[in-house]
């Protein structure tokens, strides 16, 4: 039985091994179409129980960025997408698998220019087009398994209890916080791609970190954040910008002005 259990969660981690969209190696236990219904599910309940902006300006804004970035997709990717304005004073925005965008009114006071406000929607963006929720749910249901596994393997001795908290411990600091910090950084790089490629200045995803760091008067260590540090994502992406700033130039060369007014 122990032999079993052991080839069995083997054989699905095998075959549930792909790559994200920058080459990275995931594990997704969860089709795209079991991702998209339950991430349709969990956007129609929150736009159930948080107020929905209703000015038209805001939404027609927000959307005009949107629709800049997602008209340069892949074929396939492009339409179906969903953004709502959230009347919300947080400096936030999120996206969930169904091609599901939420954007706080919050965030615009932060996102202060059509550019930044694109460096964030296309890191939303980012993280649907990678599958970081699947991902993230792979994740959560190994862990999981792996605790009952062990407890399968070590039976019931006197050592169970200190194995399985070990266990519970190492997963929570050791796997899953660490790939937080790293789908955030793979969407900041597909972000910033994505946002120059429909013609937004990529310079301005820096700008948003500067603005991000003076709005939120203090942040954890990196250590103890499923985010990067701001410092952090500004060095990344400083890092990227004479990549990003040819592909900026040659969508605006090729005619991608986007004009959103706010």
């Amino acid at each position: 039985m122990k032999r079993a259990l052991i080839l069995l969660c083997v054989t699905i981690l095998l075959a549930a091994c792909t790559t994200s969209p920058t080459g990275r190696r995931q594990l997704l236990l969860f089709s795209d179409s079991e991702m998209s219904v339950m991430g349709a599910t969990a956007f129609d309940e929150m736009k159930q129980k948080t107020p929905v902006e209703r000015g038209g300006q805001v939404n027609q804004y927000v959307t005009c960025v949107t629709d800049a970035i997602t008209r340069t997709l892949p074929e396939g990717q492009r339409t179906g997408w969903e953004v709502v304005v959230f009347d919300e004073d947080s400096a936030n925005a999120f996206a969930v698998p169904g091609k599901k965008i939420g954007v706080h009114t919050g965030l615009l006071k932060v996102a202060k220019t059509q550019d930044q406000l694109a460096a964030v929607i296309g890191h939303e963006i980012g993280h649907v087009l990678a599958n970081h929720s699947g991902e993230r749910m792979s994740m959560q249901f190994v862990s999981q398994s792996s605790q009952q596994l062990v407890g399968a393997i070590i039976g019931q001795g006197p050592g169970q209890q200190a194995a399985m908290a070990a266990l519970g411990l190492g997963s929570q600091y050791g796997v899953l916080m660490p790939y937080g910090r790293l789908q955030e950084s793979e969407s900041d790089n597909i972000g910033v791609q994505l946002m120059s490629q429909a013609g937004f200045n990529p310079q301005a995803s820096i700008e948003l970190w500067h603005n991000m760091a003076a709005d939120s008067q203090g942040q954890p260590p990196e250590f103890l954040s499923t985010h990067p540090s701001h410092e952090t994502r500004i060095g990344d992406l400083q890092a990227l910008m004479p990549e990003m700033d040819a592909i900026y130039r040659q969508a605006r060369a090729a005619g991608f002005r986007p004009a959103c007014k706010r």
